[in-house]
C-alpha cells in the first residue's frame, strides 16, 4: 500500500501490488474539498477548479466573525482561515488589462497573525500571479503571458 500526502491536506492511500501504478503526468492530488495555503498549492486548485479552497473567506466574511485586519485576529475568530477572494483593484496597472478582466487577490503562506506580504492575484480569465513583496513584484504561474 502506497500512502501519498499530496497538496490541501489530504492523505491519498493506494492499494500497490509488486508493479508500479501508472500515473499520469497531469494528473492532480488535490482535492476539491481540501485545504491549500502554499502558493503552489493554492495556484493549482484556482487553476483546476476555477474557484479558493474551503479554507479561504472574504473580508467581509471574516468581518462578520469579528476580525479586525489592525489587531491581526483572524485566527483567533476563523482558526485556520485565510483571507481571499476579494477584487483586486490593479489601480497601478502592474497587471495585465484586458476587456471583461477582472482581479482577485488572495493571502498565501498565512500563519495566523497579521497578513503578511505574499498574495496571489488571479483574473477570472485564468491568470494567476504570485508576489512575495506585496506587490512590488510579480510572477505568472499560470495562464500566458502578454505583449503588446
Amino acid at each position: 500500500m502506497l500512502a501519498l500526502l499530496p497538496a490541501c491536506g489530504q492523505i491519498t492511500t493506494l492499494p500497490m501490488g509488486e508493479e508500479d501504478l501508472p500515473v499520469q503526468e497531469n494528473e492532480t492530488l488535490l482535492a476539491e474539498d481540501g485545504i491549500c495555503s502554499t502558493p503552489e498549492e493554492v495556484a493549482e486548485y484556482l487553476h483546476i477548479y476555477g474557484h479558493l479552497p474551503q479554507n479561504y473567506l472574504t473580508k467581509q466574511e471574516a468581518k462578520a466573525l469579528g476580525w479586525d485586519a489592525s489587531q491581526g485576529n483572524l485566527w483567533e475568530v476563523a482558526e485556520g482561515k485565510s483571507i481571499g477572494g476579494d477584487r483586486f483593484g490593479n489601480r497601478e496597472g502592474q497587471l495585465p488589462e484586458a476587456e471583461g478582466r477582472t482581479w482577485y487577490e488572495c493571502d498565501v503562506n498565512y500563519e495566523g497573525g497579521f497578513r503578511g506580504a505574499e498574495r496571489l492575484l488571479y483574473s477570472n480569465d485564468g491568470l494567476i500571479y504570485y508576489t512575495n513583496d506585496h506587490y512590488q513584484s510579480f510572477t505568472l504561474l499560470y495562464g500566458e503571458e502578454e505583449t503588446a
